[in-house]
């Protein structure tokens, strides 16, 4: 039988074949902690309180209803000058018209107009079934 003994001197160590992963593992874990700690501050400019929302893409089947308020307190539903008195009217006749869903309404108020006047439309609007308002702005704050 044939044993495999060291050859040379006694005392002399064979080298390690194996790697130690525990201080790689060690380091490894503090740099984890370091990047999770400073990611978010690298990301965030203004600090920010954002509310939850799980809101899907607009889906736009129909045309939407344009209504426009100018500067002299004036509707117009689409192209045509509409009254105030006729409104709830008119409402109701479009909301009866779309069916089970409510149409989608962009409402288009001029900024030097009362905010109670603007109310008062949207008010008109969620009592004849039309809840699918959007409020347009012109891009870029001008």
């Amino acid at each position: 039988m044939a044993m495999n003994l060291p050859s040379g001197r006694r005392g002399r160590r064979a080298p390690m074949a194996e790697i130690n992963v525990t201080p790689l593992v060690d380091v490894m874990l503090v740099l984890l902690i370091i990047f999770m700690v400073t990611a978010p501050l690298l990301t965030t400019g203004v600090p920010v309180d954002l509310p939850d929302a799980r809101a899907k893409a607009l889906e736009q089947d129909a045309k939407p209803i344009q209504l426009s308020i100018d500067r002299a307190g004036k509707l117009y539903l689409g192209e045509e000058e509409l009254s105030e008195a006729a409104l709830p009217a008119r409402l109701r006749t479009l909301r009866a018209s779309a069916g089970t869903e409510p149409p989608q309404v962009y409402l288009r108020a001029d900024r030097a107009l009362d905010y109670g006047r603007v109310m008062r439309v949207m008010g008109e609007l969620n009592s004849a079934g039309m809840n699918r308002v959007s409020l347009l702005a012109v891009e870029g704050g001008k």
